[in-house]
């Protein structure tokens, strides 16, 4: 099945090849468009077989399934690439179905994103940025599809499952004579809550995914002599202080406003002010990397005051929140030349 199907690909692209620009105008490098092509298509599949009918070995196979496509699209223009990411989606369909086309359709855009960008000399942040709007956007569409299609909502099933936990764990406490009185108001609440902080945590969810594609993509693309970018040293991260007056208003509506739980401004405000302090949270820790630069002192004590800086949550929000209004890196920097 595999040969038939690498058959089919490689007089696809021949065709298509040839319609556009005749055999009598075959060059080397468009030998090499259709050779290279038709293996990084197999190679594709190969991996995405692997994921499917692997369970275990999936784990591993699943974020290099873009791979193939990603270095195909740093060498080659992006005709060429666009197709082979199109031939690439269709065979998916053809090794697994619908879940195949799913991951296929995730993956094989994925890899192109991520390959156009290193022969466009993209930095590493645009790469992420790019892929992790796109994992998110595709995501969502199959989420949507879900719903509509198939009448499966991963969500309410998710809390559901959470709900049942909470009744078993009550169970428990009741039958040991351990349970609050207002443990049923608690969980409602607790569940209201998670439900409305999702949208949050699945964005975040998806950008680490973004994140997790890259490091083991790019690092592999290395390895096979291409010029990837790179992320600058975390000490140097700087959020726009436009985030500062956002944190800002978002407090002050906060304090001053009531909503609802449920309503679209409770979602509104909360998600806002979560994903505002994870960054503020990153400004911070990235102000204690640059005080221990400046110090000199070791890098595992970097490693040890990042851990510590979880649980110090709140104050680490307010380093990142003094250093991106005062600027306190320049007065460090003052300081360490004096």
């Amino acid at each position: 099945m595999m040969y038939g199907i690498l058959v089919v690909v490689v007089n696809l692209l021949q065709w298509i090849d040839d319609y556009k620009k005749g055999r009598s105008f075959m060059q080397k490098n468009q030998t090499n468009y259709l050779t290279y092509g038709s293996m990084m298509i197999a190679l594709f599949a190969i991996l995405l077989a692997i994921s499917i009918y692997i369970p275990f070995v999936s784990i591993i196979t699943l974020f290099v399934v873009p791979l193939p496509i990603a270095w195909y699209s740093a060498k080659f223009e992006r005709k060429q690439a666009i197709l082979v990411t199109i031939m690439a989606v269709v065979i998916s369909f053809l090794i697994g179905g619908i879940f195949g086309l799913i991951s296929g359709v995730l993956a094989a855009p994925l890899g192109f994103i991520i390959g156009h960008s290193i022969r466009n000399d993209r930095s590493k942040l645009y790469i992420l940025m790019s892929s992790g709007i796109f994992l998110l956007l595709m995501i969502l569409v199959q989420y949507i599809i879900s719903i509509l299609v198939l009448n499966i909502n991963i969500l309410e099933n998710f809390l559901k499952t959470i709900e049942i936990s909470y009744k078993q764990a009550g169970n428990i406490m009741s039958s040991v004579g351990q349970l609050p009185k207002d443990y049923d108001e608690r969980v409602s609440y607790a569940l209201l809550h998670l439900e409305s902080i999702m949208p949050s945590y699945f964005i975040g969810g998806v950008f680490l995914t973004a994140f997790v594609y890259l490091i083991i993509n790019l690092s592999i693309l290395k390895r096979l002599k291409l010029d990837v970018p790179k992320f600058s040293n975390f000490m140097d991260f700087r959020l726009p202080k436009v985030v500062l007056w956002y944190y800002l208003i978002v407090s002050i509506f906060t304090l001053f406003m009531s909503f609802e739980i449920g309503t679209f401004g409770y979602l509104l405000f909360v998600n806002a002010a979560l994903i505002l302090r994870v960054l503020l949270f990153l400004q911070g820790v990235s102000l204690i990397h640059y005080y221990f630069y400046v110090q000199g002192w070791p890098k595992w004590s970097m490693i040890l005051a990042s851990i510590l800086a979880v649980p110090l949550f709140t104050f680490t929000i307010i380093l990142g929140v003094l250093d991106l209004g005062f600027n306190l890196r320049a007065f460090l920097k003052d300081r360490y030349k004096k």
